[in-house]
């Protein structure tokens, strides 16, 4: 890496801790964070009782606790970045959308703007790891018979089933299904309304929240699934009887049924044994000789 690069992300770093910097104006001397919120730097970040916390102070303490573990961090990245391009090592979007829809199906509701950085900061992650993984283990010869009993044995972790991801508030009758029917269309919360009307007392307090189900689940009330099936994500159904009263459901999410076959997922086991045979951790230690770094705490 070369100086002028490792002085742009040095500048990077002391505001990242904080917030992502967006916009700088020198005349102004403001900072925009993208909270949106303006920090003019002639001016206090904060006021106790009088006593003033300066920008620089701020930002002095946050290098000072967090700047040296922040740097690695993105030099471990960068070094991945740059190793798996060098090698050719890309992870499958197969791959990829099995771990968001696992990661998805674990989160709870999710707003959409929620959910689309969740995805895009999830999807970083996943490369990384998948890509460190190879790295640590390109020269690892693993036997294609263990490979291939290790899939017969345990193919179906590797695979995901289509699921719904689901709320819903019940209530007593038809009637009071059209009166929260009518919020609804009028842009009122789900989630609340799920608050103030469900008479289903073990989600209420969560807005309605079921979790997410797979499509065969068998523990889904009447109804549910087939209506569900037919719903686009992140919309709310019609009432429908159900089991336990008058039921409206949201659909947060549909999540895709992804399986693998043994040659798509062969070099992601490959990798899998190797790590536990080598007793390896994912740490980039082990590649940091391997390309020209130099950083300020060396």
């Amino acid at each position: 890496m070369s100086k002028k690069l490792l002085l742009s992300v040095i500048v990077v770093l002391l505001i990242t801790n904080v917030a992502t910097l967006l916009f700088w104006n020198k005349d102004d001397e403001k900072v925009v964070l993208d909270e949106g919120n303006a920090v003019d730097l002639k001016k206090p970040v904060a006021t106790i009782e009088g006593e003033e916390i300066s920008y620089k102070e701020w930002m002095d303490a946050l290098r000072k606790a967090h700047g040296q573990s922040q740097l690695e961090k993105m030099i471990d990245h960068e070094i991945v970045t740059q190793l798996a391009k060098k090698n050719n090592i890309e992870v499958s979007e197969k791959v990829i959308d099995r771990e968001l829809s696992l990661l998805t199906g674990m989160q709870g509701p999710m707003t959409e703007e929620e959910a689309e950085k969740k995805a895009k900061k999830w999807r970083e992650d996943v490369i990384y790891r998948y890509q460190l993984a190879a790295l640590l283990t390109m020269d690892a010869s693993i036997p294609e018979e263990e490979m291939r009993s290790y899939f017969n044995d345990y193919k179906n972790q590797y695979n995901f089933t289509a699921s719904l991801k689901l709320s819903h508030i019940i209530v007593p009758d038809f009637d009071t299904a059209e009166k929260v029917m009518k919020e609804l269309d009028n842009g009122a919360s789900f989630q609340l309304l799920a608050q103030e009307y469900s008479i289903d007392e073990d989600t209420k307090k969560d807005g309605g929240y079921l979790g997410y189900f797979t499509n065969n689940s068998q523990f889904l009330p009447t109804g549910y699934r087939e209506t569900a099936l037919e719903m686009e994500e992140r919309s709310y159904s019609e009432p429908f009887k159900s089991d336990t009263g008058v039921a409206i459901i949201y659909l947060h999410a549909k999540l895709p049924d992804i399986e693998f076959t043994y040659d798509e997922i062969k070099p992601y086991i490959k990798s899998e044994l190797a790590l536990e045979k080598q007793k390896e951790s994912l740490s980039t230690k082990p590649l940091w000789d391997k390309l020209d770094i130099e950083w300020i705490y060396e």
